[in-house]
């Protein structure tokens, strides 16, 4: 058989690395670590050795690599840069420096607010078809990091500063994709993150695929979230599996006054195929709602009974925002303790700042996160939300929801669930709640009890007359951070 053109193969020899090319395909180009003073002892810190390879491959003009052979980097944070596939292969770890000086401060939203904050272990800022990728494993060692939030708390807490603790206690994101584009996160082992795992924000056309997270080792850590995806479009979650101290998949939107500021939505989501054995929820929308949520989507997910609640929406009456077109649905919850929660008054002590009286000397984001928000741009408007197809077994509630009077959760559509628990629980402040194939075994035979509802069809409940609302503001902060 003769070719009418010939093929020819070229081999670029790129930092000790050859990559056959087939003429006219893209030709990628790899870049060795190694090849830059990088040695991988898990004692030398590797930060310059490792950003001058990425630095070079950014440089070389077409699709490359950066590899690095077997063994541990002790790094601060690294920037990848356009065009550049940070792959870290079986057999590497990327270990975070327990130093915060090796993470240099930058522009970025942190916990709802624009702020200079310690930039990611690693980054993607400001960059497009940029990806991190491998079977290997990045471990932020972030325990000193855990430690020092605790710390300060301690002191905070007597002086009605609990609210200021999560934004002085800076401490690192492990991996911080931020107003980029066509970012592909896969394959990796996520460690003991100082804070935040995984942090998308203000970024579109993203896929995080067969990731796993585990943060709760050697300790706990304080907001440990797994995957937050923050004003962002176009997201694409699925085959995660996740062991976190908080939030496992979260989305946000902004806090307060400062996200209705920014207003940039999230929306266009999709998350599934994924199992959480360890988090504050399955999935949760908030509680920075302040730019709103629209087009979501979370299916296939399982969660284990170290997951307090399935499915959480929360907010805060200074947040504001929306949600809208939220499907749900496809879920397993084996002993999960609370099936559904909405709380629209989070965590009284960290959602509502105050300038204690007589604190004269404070940072300009303590007047961010305390400017007053008009009451009625405070609260957020969740509608038109479809649960179905949820299976929970061995769970303690299966409802507890509470907003307010004056705007209540309108449009919700429930299909499809099959509910074990101990106990129905209760539902308040809704509106136009429609339910339909629904099986609820409760161990103590009760009913779903409604309060200051209207038109809540096809659940068995009771009217419950004046009860009383949780008022979670008279509970410690220890016991307002676990709702």
């Amino acid at each position: 058989m003769k070719l009418s053109k010939p093929i020819a193969v070229f081999f670029f020899t790129i930092a000790g690395l050859s990559v056959p090319n087939l003429m006219g395909a893209v030709t990628t180009q790899a870049f060795s670590v190694s090849s830059y003073g990088a040695k991988g002892d898990g004692a030398t810190l590797e930060t310059v050795a490792i950003q001058k390879t990425i630095d070079a491959a950014a440089k070389s003009g077409a699709p490359s690599i950066v590899t690095f052979p077997a063994g541990t980097y002790l790094t601060g944070s690294i920037f990848i840069k356009s065009g550049v596939t940070l792959r870290v292969d079986k057999g590497v770890t990327l270990l975070g420096s327990q130093n915060i000086k090796d993470y240099p401060e930058m522009p970025t939203r942190v916990a709802g607010i624009e702020m200079t904050w310690p930039a990611a272990l690693i980054n993607i800022y400001k960059q497009s078809n940029a990806n991190i990728t491998g079977d290997g494993t990045i471990d932020g060692d972030g325990k000193v990091y855990w430690d020092s939030y605790w710390a300060l708390r301690k002191i905070y807490e007597p002086k009605g500063l609990r609210w200021a603790s999560d934004y002085d206690a800076k401490r690192p994101r492990l991996i911080q994709i931020f107003d980029s584009s066509n970012v592909e996160l896969s394959g990796l082992m996520l460690r003991r993150s100082g804070f935040w795992t995984v942090h998308i924000c203000y970024s579109h056309d993203i896929t995080v695929n067969g990731i796993t997270i585990r943060n709760n080792e050697g300790g706990h850590g304080p907001s440990t979230d797994g995957i937050d995806i923050d004003s962002s479009r176009k997201i694409l979650v699925e085959h995660a599996d996740i062991a976190v101290n908080d939030d496992a998949l979260c989305l946000k939107a902004g806090r307060d006054s400062d996200g209705l500021r920014v207003n940039r939505s999230t929306e266009d989501v999709i998350l599934r195929d994924s199992i959480i054995r360890e988090g504050a929820a399955g999935v949760t929308i908030g509680s920075e709602t302040s730019g709103g949520f629209r087009n979501i989507e979370a299916y296939g997910l399982t969660t284990m009974k170290a997951v307090p609640v399935g499915i959480l929406f929360k907010s805060a009456h200074t947040r504001g925002g929306f949600a809208e077109n939220i499907r749900i649905h496809d879920i397993t919850m084996n002993a999960t303790p609370v099936v559904l929660r909405i709380t629209m008054n989070w965590n009284p002590s960290y959602s509502y700042a105050v300038i204690p009286p007589g604190l004269k000397s404070y940072p300009d984001y303590y007047k961010v996160l305390t400017t007053p928000v008009p009451d009625d741009k405070g609260k957020a408007h969740f509608y038109n939300i479809h649960i179905w197809n949820i299976t929970a077994t061995g769970a303690k509630t299966a409802f507890e929801v509470d907003a307010y009077p004056s705007v209540p959760l309108e449009d919700f559509t429930f299909d499809h669930l099959s509910i074990d628990s101990s106990t129905a629980g209760h539902i308040n402040n809704a509106k136009n709640w429609k339910f339909s194939d629904i099986s609820l075994t409760t161990s103590d035979g009760s009913d779903v009890a409604l309060s200051d509802d209207s038109n809540i069809r096809g659940i068995p409940s009771h009217e419950a007359l004046n009860q009383p609302k949780p008022d979670l503001s008279k509970k410690s902060d220890a016991d307002q951070d676990k709702n």
